[in-house]
């Protein structure tokens, strides 16, 4: 309101009183009190009522049906501290798996908001969703940034999940990147949840080499194993999506609320949230089940002994040297990628004539042109 007077009980006390006076100008004294018509027209119904302090009434309606009753407010924000990093959303899926039907998303919001539990709004982004149709049809697998522990150490989160349930198959705290590390962690997981058909990953070491399609010892075991691999586009993080959507949930949820000291805090923290993240946290891109409500283990175990290339009989078949990565035909020596050291491989004619694929089971992993002139190996 418009009152210009510091009490303002008094100037409509006095308002009320003189526009009670017989012929009185009502609008002339509300332009003389700064008020608009409406108001001096209210506080005269008021009078006439019988009220008399003229003070400010509650603006509070005397029913607020989206008012949220304590033992729901109480359980709001107990997810919410349980998990700091959850909005309305998930909160709400939580609470309807309880059996307690949660109010509207906005409701929550608000309850959050008023206990100050919402941290400052982000924009949203868009963006369109792709997932195989069954579980482990497709894994992925990363590594997530490095981070600091407390002791000074880098730690290396690795992470598998399945494509299709965004279960998280294994999430390793990893003192480094190496071939024999992943292959380690990668094989827990195997053993426990079966094989999948194929493994989507990007193309940095030690899975991809640097290059897309590039032949690692990692990609040849698994290959043995019966699991393509397949490599992301360069430059496309988008198909990434879950991998990243996986690493900001861990961020926000793990990193960002204490600091590890240890590789061995880090894991213990790492098993703990997996399991939130499988069984109990709600994920928007699940209409808010779990992975585990979608998650199935694969049919495919694992091997008792890791399995080599069979060959027909007749084929042409040579071992490649085990440390100069090469075989021998036709009294010429032929350079394979280097992961494929001490396996056996076929030679396999094509066209034209003096053409011939170097294969390791049914993949052409190099060629041969017998048309070109000779070179020594490097």
């Amino acid at each position: 309101m418009g009152w210009r007077e510091v009490s303002v009980a008094d100037q409509r006390r006095e308002f009320v009183l003189l526009a009670s006076l017989e012929g009185a100008n009502v609008s002339a004294l509300c332009k003389r009190f700064g008020i608009s018509r409406q108001t001096g027209h209210l506080w005269l119904r008021r009078y006439a009522a019988g009220e008399n302090t003229f003070a400010d009434r509650s603006r509070r309606p005397l029913h607020s049906p989206d008012r949220v009753a304590e033992a729901v407010e109480a359980q709001i924000l107990g997810v919410r501290d349980a998990h700091p990093a959850w909005g309305a959303r998930k909160i709400a899926a939580v609470l309807r798996r309880s059996g307690i039907e949660p109010p509207g998303l906005s409701s929550v919001h608000r309850v959050l908001k008023r206990h100050d539990r919402v941290a400052p709004d982000s924009p949203g982004r868009a963006y369109k969703r792709f997932e195989r149709p069954t579980p482990n049809e497709l894994w992925q697998m990363d590594f997530k940034g490095r981070v600091l522990l407390a002791n000074g150490d880098w730690l290396y989160p690795f992470t598998v999940i399945d494509d299709h349930s965004r279960f998280a198959l294994d999430l390793g705290a990893c003192a480094n990147q190496q071939t024999q590390t992943v292959k380690n962690r990668l094989e827990m997981a195997l053993r426990h949840h079966g094989l999948p058909e194929e493994i989507y990953v990007d193309n940095g070491s030690p899975w991809g080499g640097g290059q897309p399609g590039r032949w690692t010892p990692l990609r040849v075991w698994l290959l043995k194993l019966g699991i393509w691999t397949i490599y992301a586009t360069p430059y496309h993080p988008q198909g990434r999506g879950k991998n990243e959507r996986l690493h900001g949930s861990m961020d926000a949820e793990v990193f960002d609320l204490v600091r590890l000291r240890h590789i061995e805090e880090a894991q213990a923290a790492l098993d703990q949230w997996r399991h939130v993240y499988n069984h109990e946290r709600p994920h928007q891109s699940l209409d808010y089940a779990t992975p585990s409500e979608r998650y199935r283990c694969s049919i495919r175990t694992f091997p008792a002994a890791l399995p080599s290339p069979q060959y027909d009989e007749g084929e042409i078949v040579r071992r490649v040297d085990k440390t100069k990565g090469y075989i021998s035909f036709r009294h010429r020596l032929w350079r394979t990628p280097e992961a494929f050291a001490g396996e056996t491989v076929a030679i396999r004619p094509r066209q034209p004539d003096g053409r011939f694929a170097i294969c390791f089971g049914a993949y052409d992993i190099a060629t041969i042109d017998l048309n070109e002139p000779e070179s020594s190996p490097e």
